[in-house]
């Protein structure tokens, strides 16, 4: 087979499969709080715990799942992961409280966690290693698709045939997802008995997590907190600013400029290091959030959106990259769980925190605060992995 092919059959039906997952995920984020604020009649801090439930509940079976996915099998945890998602889909329509609410998007989100962690790491099997930026920023792209189909059919389905059409389409999405991934090939881990053993049997820290992708796994629970203030309360925000209209494209101005500037990026990154394209996709982010914390125009926020993507969504891939890039081959499925694990639990976390701060500062300045947090991590990455990768940088134009 030859190694630097990357647009293969598998990646292919993998990245139709991660398509629909994600737009069931970002079809219910957007309209989650809304829903538990009309049908429960709940608090704002409560509903965004309703939001972030499902993120939640990734990031605790994204700690099980990278350890025993080697263990136990990519194929089965993949299916049934994928099962346990449909089920959870359909589960929706008959909840009559906001604690079984609750309940269900936390195993929601635990079957999202595992079968996007199976995924990515076949994916990460299939790139070769000289296209890994590049692999999977195409990949990623997956699901870019669905940060604007997703939001945008989750606010036209609620308003126009109610929230149990909205389940039931998650539900179909489900459904192809299965069906779909019944076609791939995956590609078993080879590892040594004594691999094998270290992950069935170890409790330490070790093996859960993997030491050499924490650095930059770290800064994405900043950009996760971050990023979440958009995911769960731009429409919130575009309602008391007048900005509704506005609103409604901004994630489709989102997923273009990804389209545009991830693969870019990806190719980049395996060129010219790591630095140039992080640092340019920080300082992007943090301008986004400026844009809307001091912006009120339907202009402003369609740029936000635009510059949000070459931030966060640059981020979200390349950081990827990063951290299998760095790890040992037979730890890739621990180095995917460690970055999404830090990745949601920002996103997990921010709902809920911002929910408690939002009626104090209102939501331009949450957007303000967020662009601060952003600066911060600018700092934060150089210190954990900006100024190595500057160093390792050097010496390979050195050795050229």
């Amino acid at each position: 087979m030859n190694q630097s092919k990357l647009w293969s059959k598998d990646f292919i039906i993998l990245s139709v499969t991660n398509f629909f997952i994600a737009l069931t995920f970002y079809l219910l984020m957007t309209m989650m709080t809304v829903y538990a604020v009309e049908q429960f009649r709940a608090s704002e801090s409560m509903a965004g715990l309703a939001s972030s439930m499902f993120v939640i509940g990734a990031v605790f079976s994204r700690l099980f799942a990278g350890k025993y996915l080697e263990v136990i099998g990519r194929k089965k945890m993949l299916y049934g992961s994928l099962l346990l998602f449909l089920i959870a889909s359909l589960s929706y329509i008959p909840i009559q409280n906001i604690g079984l609410l609750l309940a269900l998007r936390f195993i929601h989100g635990a079957a999202f966690g595992i079968a996007n962690n199976a995924m990515s790491t076949v994916v990460m099997d299939l790139i070769p290693p000289e296209r890994r930026g590049e692999g999977t920023g195409y990949y990623t792209l997956s699901a870019t698709g669905s940060t604007a189909i997703g939001p945008f059919l989750g606010l036209s389905i609620s308003q126009q045939a109610g929230f149990q059409t909205v389940f039931l389409t998650c539900t179909g999405f489900a459904a192809i997802a299965i069906l779909a991934s019944l076609f791939v090939n995956i590609p078993e881990a080879h590892l040594t008995k004594e691999q094998r053993q270290t992950l069935k049997n170890g409790f330490s820290f070790y093996d859960f997590f993997e030491i050499r992708a924490l650095p930059i796994s770290l800064i994405m629970i900043l950009m996760g907190i971050a990023y979440s203030g958009i995911v769960s309360f731009l429409n919130s925000y575009a309602i008391e600013s007048g900005l509704e209209s506005a609103a409604s494209f901004f994630f489709v101005i989102y997923a273009v400029f990804i389209f545009i500037s991830r693969p870019l990026a990806g190719k980049l990154l395996d060129r010219k290091g790591d630095n140039i394209v992080i640092y340019p996709a920080l300082l992007c982010f943090m301008v986004s959030l400026l844009m809307l914390g001091f912006g009120h125009s339907g202009i402003s926020l369609l740029v936000a959106g635009a510059l949000a993507a070459m931030g966060f969504g640059t981020m979200m891939s390349c950081a990827q990259a990063i951290a299998v890039k760095v790890s040992p081959k037979h730890r890739v499925s621990l180095a995917t769980s460690t970055f999404y694990i830090c990745t949601d639990g920002g996103m997990g976390v921010g709902p809920f925190l911002l929910g408690m701060i939002v009626p104090m500062i209102g939501y331009h300045g949450m957007y303000v605060a967020l662009a601060a947090v952003v600066l911060v991590s600018i700092g934060l990455y150089y210190v954990l992995h900006g100024k190595k990768a500057a160093a390792l940088q050097e010496e390979l134009v050195a050795q050229r």
